[in-house]
């Protein structure tokens, strides 16, 4: 996403569960009107949500193609410089389009009549930009003899010729849900893992997969190569509509709450609330809400009432609020006993908020789930702390571990090359090449490929898990490492690694 100067709220509330749900999405927005009319609440709006992580247009495609057509009326009626900001102000709308066809031949079009009205104002290196900004991401493109001079046609195919010699940078894009369809402004570029030699410059990225969309974001693509990595399978989860919400399908809220306190620190707000539907095997539903803190990851307090229909019980509701913001229990809150019952299993009269509060500040990781009868009281935290290590913080040892394996597996891969590197320059020519009859040297040649190949897997692997085992490590508590160990060796016929461990 493009980061603008922004003075976050503290808070802000997001839905849990299936966001399309009218019941979850009215009790999230009833919710969060009880919350933002507390005193001193500083409070995120939804509005505010959807502009600062999915940009809406300000208009439609046929909206934004009759803005075009003004522009264009201006560029013949001699009037550039409105029709330069007309222009201007239409790109930046077009980039908020969802992807597709449409879109990028509105920007085709937009980025066209940019190049006639610069040369009309007699800015060639700007019209020229606007023509390589076709042509970089559709070289093939071509421009309708009955609509453009052949002067304009002349200066196309000069700028085409240019970019065909210019050199170009690689540009690699995977993401955490395979075969992902890739999107460069708005034109598809094809599927992750995907790899293109394109020109230097900045691009619009998005990435998709069935109705998951990751954030709208600008890459800048230089250097050697641009290696970027989308967590599709977290962004994709993000909506903003009818009420800011993640998706969530599962029993288990770990992922979901990791997944929010991401957001929070997108957003750049202290505390978020995650508020979901719980519908247990018997008995009513509970509408539950969980305080997260985003700068340490951890769960603060966690309340919820029964509910029945689109709308809240307003006194229920209003506990509950007073509870999220101060901690407060009141007379009719249910703290859980300690026999690993959840909160919403202990059947208090209809309309009477429960809630679970802990000094302790139980973290993400611990056994806190909302729907499937763990206990979530400070005993049940203690005990599962002592009995073993969170499933966040044992995924990030083996992600770390296994990186490690890897990283020292690509070392031994290089002695090894360096070796064959060393044998096959003793047996090169005079003119520096291998003599064709000289099977040994065509021998060392093919393995020091097939060791390049290994040890450029090697070394993606090894970034992929060390960054995957770090982000687990950060969003994780703090426990004892369990015994781990890696081991390396290598041999004529190869190198390997290993790692082994107790969890």
């Amino acid at each position: 996403m493009a980061s603008t100067g922004y003075a976050a709220p503290r808070r802000m509330v997001v839905a849990s569960g299936e966001c399309k749900d009218a019941e979850l999405s009215s009790q999230a927005r009833a919710f969060h009107e009880a919350l933002k009319a507390r005193q001193d609440q500083d409070v995120m709006s939804p509005a505010s949500f959807t502009e600062r992580v999915f940009p809406a247009p300000s208009g439609s495609f046929e909206d934004l193609q009759r803005q075009l057509d003004a522009a264009q009326d201006q560029f013949y009626e001699a009037r550039y410089a409105k029709a330069e900001q007309a222009i201007d102000d239409a790109l930046k709308e077009i980039s908020r389009l969802p992807v597709g066809d449409a879109r990028w031949q509105l920007f085709a079009n937009a980025q066209l009549l940019h190049a006639l009205n610069y040369r009309s104002m007699g800015k060639v290196k700007e019209s020229d930009t606007a023509f390589r900004n076709v042509l970089r991401l559709k070289p093939q493109y071509k421009l309708d003899p009955a609509q453009y001079a052949p002067s304009i046609r002349q200066a196309f195919e000069k700028v085409r010729g240019e970019l065909s010699k210019a050199k170009k940078v690689k540009l690699a894009v995977k993401s955490t849900l395979p075969a992902s369809e890739v999107y460069l402004d708005g034109l598809k570029a094809g599927q992750t893992p995907l790899s293109l030699d394109v020109l230097a410059g900045t691009y619009d990225i998005t990435v998709v997969k069935g109705s998951a969309v990751s954030f709208p974001r600008q890459i800048q693509v230089q250097g050697a190569d641009t290696p970027v990595l989308v967590d599709l399978a977290y962004e994709g989860s993000v909506s903003a509509s009818p009420f800011p919400c993640l998706a969530s399908t599962d029993k288990s809220d770990e992922r979901t709450l990791s997944y929010a306190v991401r957001l929070g620190g997108t957003l750049g707000v202290e505390e978020i609330i995650v508020v979901r539907l719980e519908t247990p095997s018997s008995g009513p539903k509970w509408f539950a809400a969980t305080v997260l803190n985003v700068e340490g990851g951890q769960k603060v307090r966690e309340g919820g009432f029964k509910t029945q229909g689109l709308d809240a019980p307003p006194k229920a509701l209003a506990a509950l609020v007073d509870f999220v913001t101060t901690g407060k229990e009141q007379p009719n809150l249910v703290v859980p006993n300690t026999n690993g019952k959840a909160p919403w299993s202990q059947q208090p009269a209809a309309g009477a908020p429960v809630a679970s509060s802990s000094s302790s500040s139980p973290d993400l990781s611990a056994p806190n789930r909302l729907s499937d009868g763990t206990g979530s009281s400070a005993a049940s935290v203690s005990q599962s702390r002592s009995g073993s290590t969170s499933g966040l913080r044992t995924a990030s040892y083996v992600a770390l571990g296994a990186g490690g394996a890897a990283l020292a597996g690509a070392g031994v891969v290089r002695l090894m090359a360096q070796k064959d590197l060393n044998a096959l320059n003793k047996r090169l020519n005079a003119s520096g090449r291998i003599d064709a009859g000289d099977q040994e040297a065509l021998q060392l040649r093919d393995s020091l490929a097939s060791k390049g190949n290994l040890l450029t897997g090697l070394l993606v692997s090894s970034g992929a898990l060390l960054t995957t085992g770090a982000v687990l490590y950060f969003v994780s508590p703090s426990h004892t490492p369990p015994p781990m160990s890696v081991g390396v060796s290598a041999g004529p016929g190869g190198a390997s690694a290993s790692l082994s461990g107790s969890f």
